[in-house]
């Protein structure tokens, strides 16, 4: 099975680089399956049901969030109809929608994707450790191939769960930070991984919005407005070949395509 995963999509860029890569993938075979970060999509922070469906029309599985999964909040009143849609797993119990989800592949196999938020340097979410335990402990509801979003800041958050699940699930990827980083690696016991699959949006831009703003509100310390930026618009992400017998993976492959 080649799982692809989609780097963080920003606004309207992001939308158009997804639009133009992925359904050529997955009609070409070179992607079976596809897990695309959203938090960003709807101006640069939050998402909305329309443009979920956008997503969704144009090749997209399943749909993962993180710290700006509330930032359009009436997806708060829709998420719990759509599956496809995660929100991380270590949220609040009470919040809406759910932090993972098993389903069929086009394969045939049995699939779950779970969605994970960081802690350090981020907000005071619930442990990621324990709840991606409290999930593992559930492996009749479970596919063989286990695929994870943790969407965090700091690299070694994420470098220390790798080793956590190295060999209990078959990809752990990084989002959030929206510059790509060039770890990728199977770990030792069968699991892919890397830190961070970078940004699917404008690449000329200052992690996707516009530089001018960004750069007064260093110089100066005063609040700007920041826009999302239009030029150079590229995909990243990365390609993982999982061996559906065993729910390891064979390979990773990082992703960044230009599609202007």
């Amino acid at each position: 099975m080649k799982v692809l995963f989609v780097g963080d999509i920003v606004g309207a860029p992001g939308r158009t680089a997804f639009a133009r890569v992925v359904p050529d993938m997955k009609r070409s075979g070179k992607a079976d399956l596809v897990v695309a970060n959203a938090e960003n999509v709807a101006g640069g922070k939050g998402l909305t049901a329309p443009l979920a469906e956008e997503l969704f029309a144009n090749g997209a599985d399943v749909l993962t969030l993180g710290d700006h999964a509330w930032n359009r909040r009436e997806l708060a009143g829709t998420i719990d109809m759509e599956p496809r849609i995660l929100r991380p797993a270590n949220f609040a119990p009470n919040c809406p929608g759910k932090g993972w989800l098993t389903l069929d592949a086009d394969t045939g196999q049995s699939v779950t994707v779970v969605n994970l938020v960081g802690r350090v340097f981020m907000s005071n979410y619930d442990c990621p450790f324990r709840a991606i335990d409290a999930i593992l402990a559930r492996p009749a509801a479970l596919g063989r191939v286990i695929l994870v979003d943790f969407h965090a800041e700091a690299t070694s958050e994420k470098v220390a769960m790798s080793r956590y699940l190295d060999g209990r699930v078959s990809a752990l990827v990084g989002t959030h930070t929206h510059v790509q980083t060039s770890d990728e690696a199977v770990l030792p016991h069968g699991t892919a991984y890397l830190t961070d699959l970078g940004m699917t949006g404008p690449k000329d831009s200052i992690i996707g919005c516009e530089a001018d703003p960004i750069l007064q509100a260093f110089l100066t310390g005063m609040p700007a407005r920041f826009h999302v930026a239009s030029n150079t618009i590229t995909l990243e992400g990365a390609l993982v070949d999982v061996d559906e017998g065993t729910g390891r993976a064979r390979g990773i492959t990082r992703v960044r395509q230009n599609a202007d």
